[in-house]
């Protein structure tokens, strides 16, 4: 596996950088997008992530147009913000029928236009965009997409295969989007679209992976489920690949732990192209350090001094434990952005609560994350039930519950309406969110412990209009879950909800949970700690590299501590096993 250069990756017009999250897709676009620009190419830099940070990384403003980078010439930048894209969508549609029908009539067509659908086909608009415009193809040699965490990235791609064939076979149109006028207009578009995506000659798709097994592992499993739809010219990069220059301890850890995952490294990427970028001992942003990243003599910064590292303590996890135990029962959730550890720390978490005597539910919403525990003894078994919420299987129950509900009762055009309806994208979010809404309802007896997906994943679950959720469920299956109507009103309860921010002590993953935070205030859901996971910082090591990147995280645990949070919990680096050890020690 060699080392990455730009000129790497300058083979195909259209890039599209994907991956779980955390694992650097935004730098590494950012990165190569400059080295390409600085090479004399035009390049456009397109963000679709609902949790962008282009502005993060060039320490600039990014407009939903192009915007200059001031400090690249010839690069260009775009924050594509779905949900501001679906509200010019939805009010592009309703505007024209304000003052001609019913205040009724007008909020139901918003209504039917605030859900995840609209979001995606608002998005998935602009992104056709840019992949058919003649004039951003002639303007730029280069478009990068920095696309979502791999769930968000997977529902994107597959837009244009799904809805193709659910244009194809719908005899009524897309009726689970409402009044979405133009829809069979867009059939063109999305196929030409899909065709750029496909072809190899022209789109290449960019798989970014940590050297750790889970990373590798989901990587695989994106690139797997995107070669299923015709997109086969895949490049991976391992990035933050770490070379130890002593004996430290944690040094040794790091890089024998790394070691291992690539020579695990699935066999699906034999047949694809293989390089890697280094741990560098700074963190990437700004100008500077993106264009440190080509300079092959670069990866440690000189060694730190004590005086150069200030003094900061911190609780341990524990302290959580302790705190919630006197309450017996309620709901813990760890939210943020993903690759944080949030399954770890809820379930470090969870376990502490068991060793205590409590009953806890332990689970999952998380698609891109798979619970499973061995090892637990007799007494922590009957204590601690561990389950995850499988899309797919929630929504094949969803559906089986809907149809057979109803079958006896509708007419054949009904029942084809109602067929009709759960074949939209729609039906996976109403699903999961009642899914979710029955396990939050069983803490009225137990602890409920709930590793949520990352931020964007999470902000469509809790954050989108209660009210438009329940009167999705309403008009699909005919009557609302109690768990659904009980589940806002719930989660904004601080005596029955409690809220963990979870971070790495680095700039993206905080800048991106403290807008998070901000979306959560907005719900009236204040959360309780912050968790700063994975420190360098609080392990003490001498490497110089590692030394650099603890250095640089002091910065971020103290703007958490001291500006972000109204509690702090500290969790020091372990190597992956470790840290999956220790879930048993809290």
């Amino acid at each position: 596996m060699e080392r990455l250069q730009a000129e790497n990756l300058n083979g195909t017009r259209y890039l599209f950088f994907t991956g779980k999250g955390g694992v650097g897709k935004t730098t590494t676009a950012c990165a190569i997008g400059t080295s390409l620009a600085d090479s004399g190419s035009h390049v456009l830099l397109v963000s679709t992530d609902p949790a962008s940070n282009l502005q993060d990384v060039f320490e600039q403003k990014i407009e939903q147009t192009a915007t200059a980078i001031a400090s690249v010439p010839g690069l260009h930048a775009i924050n594509l913000d779905p949900e501001e894209a679906a509200k010019t969508y939805r009010d592009s549609v309703v505007g024209p029928y304000r003052g001609l029908l019913p205040e009724d009539a007008i909020t139901n067509m918003e209504e039917q236009l605030s859900g995840a659908c609209t979001t995606e086909i608002a998005a998935f608009d602009e992104f056709s965009h840019l992949l058919t415009d003649k004039p951003v193809a002639e303007a730029y040699d280069f478009v990068l997409f920095d696309t979502a965490p791999t769930g968000h990235t997977l529902r994107l791609l597959q837009l244009p295969l799904a809805w193709s064939s659910f244009l194809e076979t719908s005899d009524h149109g897309a009726s689970c989007l409402g009044p979405l006028s133009g829809l069979e207009a867009k059939k063109e578009l999305y196929q030409d679209a899909l065709h750029t995506l496909t072809d190899q000659a022209k789109t290449s798709l960019i798989l970014v992976a940590r050297p750790d097994i889970s990373s590798l592992k989901e990587a695989e499993r994106a690139g797997r489920e995107l070669q299923d739809i015709g997109i086969e010219n895949q490049t991976l990069i391992v990035n933050g690949l770490f070379q130890r220059s002593t004996e430290d301890a944690t040094a040794v850890q790091l890089e024998q732990g790394q070691q291992e995952a690539i020579d695990a490294l699935p066999a699906f990427f034999a047949d694809k192209k293989q390089y890697y970028l280094p741990l560098f001992g700074f963190h990437l942003t700004g100008m500077d350090s993106l264009r440190r990243l080509w300079n092959e003599e670069e990866s440690a910064s000189p060694s730190v001094s004590e005086e150069e590292r200030p003094s900061l303590e911190l609780p341990s996890l524990s302290s959580i434990v302790e705190e919630l135990a006197p309450l017996e029962k309620g709901v813990f959730m760890t939210m943020g952005k993903g690759g944080v550890g949030k399954t770890t720390v809820a379930a470090s978490v969870a376990m502490g609560l068991v060793k205590k005597g409590l009953r806890v539910h332990l689970t999952t919403t998380d698609p891109a994350n798979h619970l499973s525990y061995s090892g637990l003894t007799k007494d922590m078994k009957e204590k601690l039930k561990v389950s995850s919420i499988d899309p797919k299987q929630v929504v094949a129950d969803y559906k089986a519950k809907v149809l057979a509900d109803v079958t006896g009762e509708l007419t054949e055009d009904e029942l084809a309406y109602i067929k009709e309806d759960l074949e939209s994208p729609c039906t996976e979010e109403i699903a999961v969110f009642q899914a979710f809404a029955e396990v939050v309802e069983e803490a009225d007896n137990e602890f409920v412990i709930i590793d949520t997906a990352p931020t964007g994943h999470t902000l469509l679950l809790l954050l989108d209009s209660a009210g438009s959720y329940e009167k999705e469920v309403e008009r699909s299956s005919g009557s609302v879950n109690k768990a659904v109507t009980n589940l806002l009103p719930r989660l904004r309860n601080p005596e029955e909800t409690f809220v963990a921010v979870v971070t790495l002590p680095e700039a993206t993953p905080v800048l991106e949970a403290e807008r998070l935070q901000e979306d959560l205030k907005r719900a009236s859901i204040q959360p309780h700690w912050w968790i700063i996971n994975q420190s360098l910082y609080g392990a003490g090591t001498t490497d110089p590299v590692l030394q650099g990147r603890s250095a640089a995280e002091y910065r971020w645990i103290n703007k958490v501590s001291t500006e972000l949070a109204d509690r702090a919990v500290l969790i020091p680096w372990k190597p992956a096993e470790t840290a999956a050890a220790s879930v048993q020690k809290v």
